[in-house]
């Protein structure tokens, strides 16, 4: 079985980037104390300040579902619908 990649990119309102950044740097510590969380890294454009991208590696595509579901990503949601102008999430495998 191969591992889960996820590549979610995440754009903040242009007002609510340092915001927005201090909530997505919360969710490292306990996303990588879930059962199954490979990797969880949060990446910052350079040259587009509100572009954020977690770069997400699951044991299983199970295994991150509990992860979407989990108290500290349902509490994300609520928080940063003011912060968030989109967000795009790529569920990806990899071939090499």
């Amino acid at each position: 079985m191969s591992h889960l990649t996820i590549v979610a990119h995440i754009v903040a309102q242009a007002e609510k980037v340092e915001q927005l950044k201090s909530v997505l740097h919360d969710l490292i510590t306990p996303t990588l104390q879930e059962e199954g969380c490979i990797t969880y890294d949060l990446h910052q454009d350079d040259d587009n300040p509100e572009h954020f991208m977690f770069y997400e590696i699951w044991a299983s595509r199970e295994l991150w579902q509990q992860h979407m579901s989990s108290e500290h990503i349902s509490a994300l949601s609520k928080v940063t619908e003011e912060l968030i102008e989109s967000i795009t999430l790529h569920e990806m495998t990899r071939l090499s």
